[in-house]
């Protein structure tokens, strides 16, 4: 069988969600943080860990969904402060030594995103006699911040030392000396937000952090910006390091919830868009607009409502089996497929069906999908993606890492057509993409052009060796 991992429906995997937490009155903080990783689960469902704070660290990590690994007991703990982090893993399998928060001495950190230089990095903080735990990318931020503040420098003079160090996308959260402090790469490619009330200030990946604390939104931290929060809830702020804006495109096509809000826009609004955008760019003839479940729903809504095509929910997910299974061959992946995905036969059976997905990597699961819908009796499928042709890997936190697994990379539109058995296809343009996610985002994937020298060069590097360059 093997080491390799396959995901139950080609779900794109992201490195993880973090959530912090500090009270105004110290007050004990770990039911809201509770509250936080549970609203960020679907960014990481493989492990999760938590670090509390009143003067001295108390920790938390395991396996599996958070309500498995936090207990009453964690609950309970009087600490007013806390980072936390829910986690996947990209290696093919995910142990307690590379699950955040990282410790070292007074400090502790976790992050959301992937270095692209870390294992440079770590040869060199192994050189300097650093011991690593694990493989987890948060262990050379921890170590490069304590390598500086050991020697009496400021969380800011650390976290300008670590920026200027690293490549990548990083949005970190920690805890040092009584303070709560957060930061961001300078191009902000990975989301970070935050936002107080009378009794806490919380800092999460995402707003609905936020919301199932009934705190109000304040806003995005912004890139190359340092957030410290003092021991009465004090926020101070200052630019480290800035550059251009490079948001990740796939926070809004894939990863975020619809009713989050990151980067000031509601991911909602977002799809919503690219729905509309799609169906200017194409339309067609047909009965039904499908999406595929879940975070297509809301393009396709706007598909239907720009194009006047009844919306139908066609595809029925199960929510009671796992998201990740360990799948030998494809017989077994398909048989996959239709464990976590069913359609409603009386719903498409001799219809048109445009069949709505926010984007194709390796294609196997879109094809077992327009399979099923095929043999449920549609007479036609119009395939549309909010997403253009992923050609590129990502070196930034998304787990498409190679060239060959791409689809898009190695096969032209009509190409890639025949293959999934559809009777259309048309991906969204990189206008009506950037139209709808703003300017200000980073498409590595789809353009090759990435924001950092070292993403660039890895890009090369494997382009090179995949002989396709």
């Amino acid at each position: 069988m093997g080491n390799a991992r396959f995901t139950l429906i080609e779900e794109k995997k992201e490195e993880c969600g973090v959530m912090a937490a500090i009270s105004k009155n110290k007050k004990p903080i770990a039911e809201m943080l509770y509250r936080g990783m549970l609203a960020v689960q679907h960014r990481g469902q493989d492990a999760a860990g938590l670090v509390l704070y009143n003067g001295s660290f108390y920790k938390k990590k395991g396996l599996g969904f958070v309500s498995e690994i936090v207990t009453e007991e964690d609950l309970k703990q009087p600490h007013w402060i806390g980072i936390s982090q829910t986690r996947y893993p990209t290696t093919p399998t995910c142990t307690l030594s590379d699950v955040q928060p990282s410790i070292s001495g007074i400090l502790a950190v976790a992050h959301n995103g992937h270095l692209a230089n870390y294992g440079a990095l770590r040869k060199e903080l192994e050189g300097k006699k650093y011991v690593f735990r694990g493989t987890v990318d948060s262990e050379v931020i921890l170590y490069l911040m304590s390598e500086k503040l050991e020697k009496g420098a400021s969380i800011a003079e650390a976290t300008r030392y670590v920026m200027e160090k690293i490549d990548g996308a990083y949005s970190v959260i920690g805890i040092y000396d009584g303070k709560l402090f957060a930061f961001r790469d300078p191009h902000a490619i990975r989301p970070l937000v935050y936002g107080e009330n009378n009794e806490a200030v919380l800092v999460c990946s995402e707003s609905v952090g936020l919301d199932i604390n009934g705190v109000p939104y304040s806003g995005s931290v912004g890139p190359g910006e340092l957030f410290v929060i003092d021991e009465k809830g004090r926020i101070s702020t200052e630019s480290v390091l800035k550059k251009e804006p490079r948001h990740c495109m796939f926070e809004y096509v894939y990863f975020s919830r619809p009713d989050s809000i990151i980067n000031d826009k509601l991911v909602d609004s977002v799809r919503m868009e690219l729905g509309k955008g799609l169906a200017k760019e194409a339309p067609a003839n047909a009965d039904l607009v499908i999406p595929i479940p879940d975070t297509a729903r809301s393009a396709a809504l706007a598909y239907s409502r720009e194009t006047g095509i009844p919306y139908a929910e066609g595809l029925i997910k199960n929510r009671y089996v796992g998201r990740t299974f360990i799948m030998p061959d494809q017989k077994s992946r398909i048989n996959a497929v239709r464990m976590k995905l069913n359609p409603i036969k009386a719903t498409v059976e001799g219809k048109r069906v445009v069949l709505i997905d926010d984007s194709i990597v390796r294609g196997t699961t879109i094809r077992e999908i327009v399979s099923m819908i095929r043999r449920a009796g549609a007479k036609e499928i119009h395939l549309r993606i909010t997403s253009p042709p992923i050609v590129s890997p990502c070196f930034y936190g998304v787990d498409m890492p190679t060239y060959e697994e791409l689809i898009a990379n190695g096969k032209k539109i009509e190409e890639i057509r025949k293959y999934l058995g559809v009777d259309s296809l048309h991906y969204i343009s990189i206008e009506g993409l950037k139209k709808a996610v703003g300017e200000d985002s980073c498409t590595g994937c789809l353009t090759g052009e990435y924001p950092t020298k070292e993403a660039t060069r890895l890009a090369r590097e494997r382009k090179d060796g995949y002989g396709c360059g």
